[in-house]
């Protein structure tokens, strides 16, 4: 069993005033693929490396295997780390790049052949062993930095934003790479990123923080269909939520939230919480926005009335700026490759209802009553 376990993680800088992570508890299961998500400074990084054993623990206690390693060093603690830079040795060949680990705790020679041949093979560098990095495309010298922590056979495997150096293409296929060795291994892995497609697509779970602070985990899905506050609706998706300021017009029986001059009733859920006058928060998906022309009827969809501001035509499909009467913010609708709108023209939207989040003054997402959230 490869279980990491976080209990209140913390780390203060030297005169530093706000924790670099704070508080941080968090459960990896034995095998998971978990993604910490969040914007820079957020203490993703700091989290990692405390794991790796490269970063002192300022308080908090950490343990691999129910065994506490906080105080164990970095070699010790039986994980393998791949950084953001491939950090390979130049004057080394592939094969003794992979080979380094092994060589330096004394493993033997027939073993160390066995365990580079079977990772070379594994990571398509068969043919590439007798090379030099400099020699190498960064795909390759990614795929060498993954095969050296490959060979070791670690309980536990650290990604430190590892394809940031790629180009777009190289970061997409070597995502499908990792992806596939977490299957083909089932190692524990926890994946450090800000790219949130990496997130969606690597993570089994993701651990979003903000602060220092966790914010939310969940299953990607989850994360993205429930998240727990604005930080969280605006950090996933691009474009990301449209949030909203509206006001509860009437709390009892169907709910009317007003949004600049349109008031919405929200009829299915109930939001106990909520009195009439409420300021709140209201957030939607570009997805969850439709026209006429590409929704179905029906009492699914309310209708708003936008100005249309701009139109981005990406082929599969166009991202459409509207503007609400009464309202600052713009509102951002993902349609299909023909939006059924017009630059300058007044139309009307159709809002899903059962897509509506509504959020507190403080940002926290309002749990929905006898309804599924």
């Amino acid at each position: 069993m490869s279980i990491v376990t976080l209990d209140k993680l913390t780390k203060f800088y030297e005169r530093g005033q706000v924790p670099a992570a704070d508080a941080v508890s968090l459960e990896v299961r034995h095998g998971e693929f978990m993604v910490l998500l969040g914007p820079s400074g957020c203490g993703k990084t700091t989290t990692l490396r405390m794991i790796a054993g490269l970063e002192p623990i300022s308080s908090g206690t950490l343990s691999i295997d129910g065994r506490v390693v906080n105080n164990v060093p970095a070699k010790d603690r039986d994980i393998a780390m791949v950084f953001q830079s491939y950090a390979l040795y130049p004057h080394m060949s592939v094969a003794d790049n992979l080979a380094f680990g092994l060589k330096r705790r004394s493993v033997e020679r027939a073993e160390i052949a066995r365990r580079v041949a079977a990772v070379a093979d594994t990571l398509g560098l068969a043919g590439l062993l007798d090379r030099k990095p400099h020699a190498l495309s960064g795909g390759q010298r990614q795929r060498v930095a993954l095969g050296r922590a490959i060979v070791r056979d670690p309980k536990v495997f650290l990604f430190d934003e590892p394809l940031s150096n790629l180009d777009a293409s190289l970061r997409v296929s070597t995502r499908g790479e990792i992806g596939k060795l977490h299957r083909r291994l089932g190692a524990t892995m926890i994946y450090v990123t800000h790219d949130q497609v990496e997130a969606m697509t690597l993570g089994q779970r993701i651990c979003i923080m903000n602060g220092g602070r966790i914010v939310q985990v969940g299953a990607p899905l989850e994360v993205y269909k429930r998240p727990a506050n604005t930080f969280v609706a605006s950090f996933l998706g691009n474009p990301p939520m449209n949030l909203l300021p509206a006001r509860v017009r009437k709390a009892n029986g169907p709910l009317l939230v007003e949004l600049g001059q349109h008031s919405l009733e929200l009829a299915a859920p109930r939001y106990p919480a909520l009195t009439a006058g409420s300021e709140v928060t209201l957030g939607i998906r570009p997805e969850n926005i439709a026209t006429a022309a590409n929704a179905a009827q029906g009492g699914r969809f309310a209708s708003i009335e936008a100005e249309i501001v701009q139109i981005e035509a990406l082929g599969a499909e166009s991202i459409v700026s509207a503007r609400i009467p009464g309202v600052a913010s713009e509102l951002l609708a993902r349609l299909g490759p023909d939006p059924d709108a017009a630059l300058g023209e007044r139309r009307a939207l159709l809002l899903d209802r059962h897509a509506i989040h509504l959020f507190d003054a403080a940002g926290v997402r309002l749990a929905r009553h006898d309804a599924v959230a």
